[in-house]
């Protein structure tokens, strides 16, 4: 299925595809139907870092119609990301600005109205696309727990483009809004007549793993504090911004589980949870949690109720944080040690299993199903085979430590194959949790075999539809049981 619908992308590689490796001024001269918008950033390139922004340019191309639409604005450059940072072809964080270098809100290839911009330059992923094909399915079925003025969408949207540096040709990116106060609808702190701010809306983004469990004492003057940055009010790092954080982990960790038990829905959103939970595992996250996770609240003096958003969604689908191949599937007990699950699905309160299980099964039949996942790679994928700028990516990074193949169609296959795998594997274990599950019902020959491989330690994998008696272990019981219900089958 796979391959049929791929040779249609696989023959429009061969036809006459103008513009290889032209510079800005002759890919913009011969722009169709079919190319991707073209982002010109004009910037002493020498002088970006990581660190501070550096003023510069951009222009954008974008054909409309029978006609190309063209955007200029000043703005200022700086690099993104951490690991990536090692890789020769770089992100981009993008700040328009005016002509006095005031902020600038404006709609790129109308995504949305803002002044700050992602170019992300997809370096570690082979595929080019996991992050935005994952976000995308996210929006589909995860969205804010309040109202915004974006659709109570509660993730980036983005598009992908053909980036140029003072005109030189340097590769496939996606341009991407971001998760911030705006997208969000957080409330803006407040500075009271004295002087003194009042924090409103709040937004931490997890830059190192994190459990929630605990934190390392450093000082609360800093916009990065443990294992988190303090992306809104970036402009008062404080105590008073920090203790709502400090407040969540000290009511993980320090409170006894009665009291869990009771006020747990006074800190978290369930269903964002769930869906979190059930995102990660279907997808195989694999550098996350807390890190790349944003944990924001719209105004902390009325409700302390933390929504989660996923962040930086590359390493994902069957590739880890340096785009390396994962061996195997994302296990199920992934987030077990970590808060609130920690509490909430190992003890299983207030019935979280059979809230996981039965949003899992919601979601891998309809947004999460395969032919979803399928159907947005293929649509990206012909755009980047219909416009050659793979062929052009590929070109212009194959002999770096970029990864990239020059057959897209092998990645593909890779991670549609190895979704698949990961949502059956998943599957054998959280089936297990719905009300209705019955293991007595599902005992064939196979059972015991397992169970076999299992005390054997040939497959050291607890798979609870094993444990026929529920009694929370495997042993020669549960062969006893299974051997009674085939008896009784016969």
């Amino acid at each position: 299925m796979i391959k049929d619908r791929f040779l249609h992308i696989v023959l429009l590689c061969m036809l006459p595809l103008i513009g290889w490796g032209q510079n800005f001024s002759e890919m913009a001269a011969n722009m169709n139907e079919m190319s991707l918008p073209l982002v010109n950033v004009e910037v002493d390139i020498d002088s970006v870092n990581k660190d501070n922004y550096t003023l510069g340019g951009i222009t954008l191309l974008e054909y409309k119609g029978d006609t190309v639409k063209l955007d200029t604005f000043n703005c200022q450059v700086k690099y993104r990301g951490n690991f990536a940072l090692s890789l020769p072809k770089k992100s981009f964080n993008i700040k328009l600005v005016d002509e006095e270098g005031e902020k600038l809100d404006a709609n790129l290839l109308g995504l949305r109205t803002d002044n700050t911009w992602i170019l992300d330059a997809m370096g570690i992923d082979k595929l080019r696309m996991r992050n935005r094909v994952c976000f995308d399915i996210w929006n589909e079925f995860s969205h804010t727990m309040w109202n915004t003025n974006y659709g109570n969408r509660n993730g980036t949207v983005g598009t992908m483009v053909e980036v140029f540096i003072n005109g030189e040709y340097h590769g496939l990116y996606c341009l991407s809004d971001k998760v911030n106060r705006q997208l969000l609808n957080l409330r803006k702190a407040k500075v009271e007549d004295d002087g003194s701010v009042t924090v409103k809306g709040l937004l931490y983004k997890g830059i190192a793993w994190s459990a929630l469990t605990g934190y390392h004492e450093c000082s609360t003057d800093s916009v990065v504090w443990d294992a988190f940055e303090l992306q809104y009010p970036d402009e008062y790092p404080s105590l008073e911004t920090w203790q709502p954080l400090i407040n969540l982990m000290d009511f993980n960790c320090e409170t006894e589980m009665d009291y869990f038990t009771e006020h747990y829905n006074e800190w978290y959103y369930v269903d964002n949870l769930v869906d979190y939970w059930v995102f990660l595992i279907a997808f195989g996250l694999d550098d996350m949690p807390y890190k790349n996770t944003i944990l924001s609240t719209p105004d902390i003096n009325f409700d302390h109720r933390f929504m989660i958003t996923p962040w930086d969604l590359d390493a994902c689908l069957g590739r880890n944080w340096y785009g390396g191949l994962i061996d195997g599937y994302l296990l199920v007990t992934r987030l077990d040690g970590l808060a609130p699950f920690k509490r909430l699905k190992v003890n299983n309160i207030d019935g979280f299993k059979q809230k996981l299980a039965q949003r899992w099964q919601q979601l891998i039949e309809n947004q999460l199903a395969p032919s979803n996942l399928e159907s947005h790679i293929n649509a990206i994928a012909q755009r980047f085979v219909e416009s050659g700028a793979w062929q052009r990516e590929y070109n212009k990074w194959k002999n770096t430590n970029v990864r990239i193949g020059q057959n897209l169609e092998e990645e593909v296959q890779y991670v549609i194959n190895w979704y698949i795998g990961n949502l059956a594997y998943a599957n054998e274990h959280i089936e297990v949790w719905s009300e209705d599950y019955d293991p007595l019902s599902h005992v064939d020959i196979g059972t015991i075999t397992s169970i076999y491989n299992y005390l054997l330690g040939t497959d050291t994998t607890f798979y609870e539809k094993l444990d026929l008696n529920q009694d929370g272990t495997i042993n020669t019981t549960d062969i006893t049981i299974a051997y009674n219900v085939l008896l009784e089958q016969e």
